[in-house]
């Protein structure tokens, strides 16, 4: 029987390569649809309900999200809750009343406490308080986690819960007001470069670590998602290719972008969380994926794309 799929967030970063993944699927079984939220604001139940009423999916991958950077974080702390708690809790809502199959909740390595053990591991989740300037984002994105862990128990609706770790690639937000730390980088080095400059100023002080996710890499484990058999909401992480200081990934960019400038540190603005890298044993095993990409691939492929699209 084919199995409709509905994608929430098709037309955002991640959103977008897991279409393209779903369009060039060979299995015939799969159809998606990809509806944009100005047809469908999944923050009002009433177009939640008609967007279900239209499609009847059978099966959803909730990708929609209000999201952004340390910055837009600090900026957008009481949207950030609102809009994600709303948009979770209307989409499961209708997904159990609509009798879907299986729903495919992406969640955020934000989730996880500020001093967490790594590698992270899924079951240290509620071991302590997010980093406070990502909190209210985490905290909702976590709180949807129990929503699906109650529906599970009270309903029997399907779920599967993924974390995956910062992600980046061709096709990421660039956008100064709110992109994460690898567009900000490409970034500030592209307009130092327009304007003759020999240096560029980064936040905190480069000792914070990040993992990182290529996102072509992400987008196959989300579809491999979908057909598993894994329909508990038991976490599961989504790791990349090893932990890496800001201050080693501002260097790599800088050499693949040809900028030999010096690097300042504006030890006023925050680091963010101390350190971020998963375990990636339940996704191996559980899923059998892992991530592909290297880090200086997905790197030169990101410098690549945005050659293309803003030089």
């Amino acid at each position: 029987m084919d199995k409709k799929i509905l994608v929430t967030g098709g037309a955002g970063f991640l959103g977008s390569h897991v279409c393209e993944r779903l369009n060039f699927s060979t299995d015939t079984s799969l159809n998606f649809v990809a509806p944009r939220s100005k047809e469908y604001d999944l923050r009002n139940n009433t177009d939640t309900q008609v967007l279900f009423s239209d499609f009847e999916p059978s099966v959803v991958i909730h990708l929609a999200a209000t999201c952004g950077g340390i910055q837009a974080n600090q900026r957008n702390p009481g949207r950030y809750f609102y809009d994600n708690m709303l948009m979770g809790m209307n989409i499961i809502e209708q997904s159990r009343l609509h009798n879907v199959d299986k729903f495919i909740f992406v969640s955020t390595v934000c989730a996880y406490p500020k001093h967490c053990k790594v590698p992270f591991m899924e079951y240290d989740i509620w071991k302590g308080y997010p980093e406070e300037t990502n909190a209210p984002y985490g905290i909702a994105k976590k709180s949807i986690i129990t929503m699906l862990e109650g529906y599970k128990e009270q309903y029997g609706l399907n779920s599967t819960v993924l974390l995956p770790v910062n992600l980046y690639g061709p096709g990421d937000n660039f956008d100064d007001s709110s992109s994460h730390v690898i567009p900000a980088i490409i970034n500030k080095i592209h307009k130092a470069q327009v304007l003759g400059e020999n240096k560029i100023v980064c936040w905190g002080d480069g000792s914070a670590t990040r993992e990182f996710l290529y996102v072509e890499d992400a987008a196959k484990a989300i579809c491999k998602a979908a057909i598993s058999d894994i329909n508990d909401p038991v976490p599961i992480n989504l790791g990349g290719a090893g932990e890496i200081t800001i201050e080693r990934l501002v260097r790599i960019v800088c050499e693949h972008m040809g900028f030999s400038g010096n690097v300042e540190w504006d030890r006023s603005k925050p680091n963010g969380q101390p350190r971020r890298c998963l375990s990636k044993h339940r996704c191996e095993r559980l899923l059998g994926w892992q991530a592909e990409t290297s880090f200086v691939e997905g790197i030169r492929n990101t410098i690549s794309w945005y050659k293309t699209q803003y030089l």
